[in-house]
């Protein structure tokens, strides 16, 4: 979850605070990192500076900055996508502080500068780390792209200009991989290409935050007569940010989703959340005829042009086999290699990089250890010192003898549960148990606040997985009569007083209790 922390002489910064998706627990809980250990060891962090706006490097920034109250330093992307959480967890943004990429500033006895290096997202940075003795390179995420779409390819001489640098903390992700990765360029030219020769309605599955690959797909859609429509609300708000700071100017103009019923299926390409199988994303609810105003029908084609996560194969594959039983074709990154490009270095970039920064010593992190272990692997053949191999939790400290581990923390998952930061405890073991046991109950209830209090919109929506038959009648007319008597004012709390009521229905009329997953759509009425 990419939160790493640097001290110098007892002062403290954090760099990136991510998050993950738990897709193997009951409702994918959000799991953010255990900070509760830094306490114990006096380590509070004076500022936390973000090296780009993926999820995976500030997902848990909202979760876990109120402990810290500390500056928050992050370019205008990352800064406006913060702002955005913030407002939803009602948290003040004065200690927001935007900077421009390739501006120095300072925290204590830190000189830090920010310094474009290209990824799958605009205003992705590495980070150089200056204290009166050493010169360290956090990378964060990156690439090298010739082509990026947005932005400008890296400039090899701002990079030789700091070598040698003492210690770079380098991304592993495509370690393993020879070459070098695929520019966004590239698969802008075979998205186009692949349009073209689609029939019938288009959804097309990627990162939200990956803007080249958004603006990539409205040319393509314009070129081949296609109307664009987003969904999914992290897709919508990462548009609306990006658009606000000048990004995606020659991106076509948006169609409502409710209106894409009047369009001939050939010109409609919507672009959807979900790519990794979430199943409250906009793409799991469209594989399985959840969503309130589009249906996908048979020779629609889903394109994913994003990568499975590790972990997620499970949930993709569900996802596919829920898309092929509408008689839905679809293409995905093994089959159609061009329809992708990682975000990550594979071994020539690596090797060129670190031939600008000359860097003494590594330090591998992100991915797998397997990962780490061909990232050290290629470091030692270029000469550079890489003696260890890092786990999460573990304290490292550079100094004249080199890198040298002092202690290991011992971390706990803890995850988002109720609005709150939790241990995941026994009663998650227990809920995935029952989950074995007793199956479970989907329900998406699309719903409005009227003056009289909360009104359902349309059918409901349910999926019944490993229980026994539901009365869908009896339970949408004790559901319609709770609606009436609840005072939330928002989805939020809606969501809230309604789950442990929903859970007292089930077992009072199924005899046993499955476990639940409610996903609330508040809708506007005119």
């Amino acid at each position: 979850m990419n939160l790493t922390l640097y001290g110098y002489q007892d002062h403290w910064i954090a760099v990136d605070c991510g998050m993950m998706i738990r897709q193997d627990l009951p409702e994918g809980p959000l799991q953010v990192p255990d900070i509760e250990s830094l306490a114990s060891l006096g380590i509070s962090p004076q500022m936390l500076v973000i090296t780009h706006g993926h999820e995976d490097h500030i997902g848990a920034v909202a979760w876990l900055w109120p402990k810290w109250r500390c500056p928050i330093i992050a370019t205008p992307l990352a800064a406006g996508l913060l702002r955005a959480k913030f407002a939803e967890r009602e948290l003040e943004t004065s200690s927001l502080q935007i900077i421009e990429v390739d501006e120095g500033f300072e925290s204590g006895p830190f000189a830090l500068r920010l310094l474009p290096l290209t990824h799958s997202i605009p205003e992705s940075c590495s980070l150089l780390i200056v204290t009166p003795e050493y010169r360290v390179m956090h990378t964060g995420d990156w690439k090298l792209d010739p082509e990026p779409l947005i932005g400008e390819p890296t400039d090899p001489e701002r990079y030789q200009a700091l070598a040698p640098v003492d210690l770079v903390v380098g991304d592993s992700t495509n370690a393993p991989l020879a070459g070098h990765s695929r520019s966004e360029g590239e698969v802008a030219r075979a998205l186009e290409k692949t349009l073209a020769g689609c029939r019938g309605r288009v959804v097309v599955t990627c990162f939200a935050s990956n803007l080249a690959r958004i603006l990539a797909l409205g040319r393509a859609a314009a070129r081949n007569g296609r109307r664009i429509t987003l969904l999914g609300r992290s897709m919508e708000r990462m548009v609306r940010v990006a658009r606000g700071l000048g990004y995606l100017e020659d991106f076509p103009p948006l169609v409502p989703v409710k209106d894409l019923g009047y369009l001939p299926p050939e010109e409609v390409m919507v672009i959807a959340t979900g790519s990794q199988g979430e199943p409250r994303a906009a793409l799991s609810r469209l594989a399985n005829s959840r969503h309130p105003d589009f249906e996908l029908a048979a020779g629609d084609t889903v394109i994913f042009s994003s990568k499975a996560i590790p972990g997620n194969e499970l949930a993709i594959g569900k996802l596919h086999n829920a898309l092929t039983r509408l008689g839905v074709g679809i293409m995905e990154e093994k089959q159609f290699p061009d329809l992708h490009a990682s975000g990550h270095p594979a071994q020539e970039e690596l090797r060129t990089f670190y031939g600008w920064l000359k860097p003494l010593r590594l330090l591998p992190v992100h991915g797998e250890y397997r990962h780490q272990l061909a990232h050290t692997q290629v470091a030692q053949s270029l000469g550079i010192e890489a003696p260890l191999i890092p786990v999460n939790g573990d304290v490292i400290r550079l100094d004249a003898q080199g890198l040298s581990v002092e202690k290991r923390l011992t971390l706990h998952e803890r995850i988002i549960e109720h609005d709150k930061v939790r241990p995941l405890d026994s009663m998650d073991r227990r809920a995935r148990a029952r989950l074995g046991r007793h199956g479970s109950v989907s329900l998406a209830l699309p719903a409005t606040l009227q003056e009289a209090g909360w009104v359902r919109i349309g059918r409901l929506m349910l999926d019944i997985s490993g229980t026994s038959s539901l009365d869908e009648d009896s339970f949408a007319e004790w559901l319609d009569d709770t609606l009436a008597g609840l005072d939330a004012s928002n989805e939020r709390e809606l969501k809230q007083q309604l789950d442990g009521r929903i859970n007292r229905w089930l077992r009072n009329h199924l005899r046993h209790e499955p476990v639940l997953f409610l996903h609330i759509m508040a809708m506007n009425q005119e």
